[in-house]
């Protein structure tokens, strides 16, 4: 299994900017943290951070046909980006919007994430944390899509037979 992901702009300053926020821990920090969950579970990570929301359309479109879901955090592009809601509905792969700060205790105009109608599920306030609970249900998700696109494949070669 395979899972691309994807930060957003100004992820690359965690452990620097507003720790009030969003805690003392690096983007590195994080993603060695999940590094170590997704390999006792035999899943694969591939990390991808930029400040331009065009790559990160590039990275999604890219996603396609490589990876098994999408685990994300838009950050400030959540509240603003129909090109990377867009981007996410075209792959129609499982993905899951991480969120490191209670998006609805913030300011008003946080409060609305454009992405999350694109995505499977949300997760958001728990911290670094939350990206392991949404590995924990990305991986979950793409067991049960794998199990059901298994079945099917049964099903029909079993109709071809007769």
């Amino acid at each position: 299994m395979k899972i691309a992901v994807i930060q957003g702009p100004n992820l690359n300053m965690l452990g620097i900017r507003e720790q009030h926020i969003y805690g003392p821990m690096s983007l590195e920090q994080i993603h060695e943290q999940m590094k170590a969950g997704a390999a006792q579970n035999g899943v694969e990570l591939e990390f991808f951070q930029s400040n331009l929301e065009g790559e990160i359309v590039d990275r999604i479109q890219e996603c396609l046909g490589e990876v098994d879901g999408i685990l994300i955090n838009p950050a400030a592009y959540s509240h603003t980006s129909i090109a990377i809601k867009d981007a996410l509905s075209a792959v129609n792969l499982p993905t899951i919007e991480v969120h490191i700060s209670n998006i609805y205790k913030r300011e008003e105009y946080r409060q609305k994430s454009v992405t999350a109608a694109a995505v499977t599920g949300v997760i958001t306030g728990f911290g670094p944390f939350g990206y392991h609970m949404g590995l924990m249900a990305l991986t979950q998700i793409i067991s049960e899509v794998k199990a059901v696109q298994a079945q099917q494949q049964k099903a029909q070669a079993e109709a071809q037979q007769k």
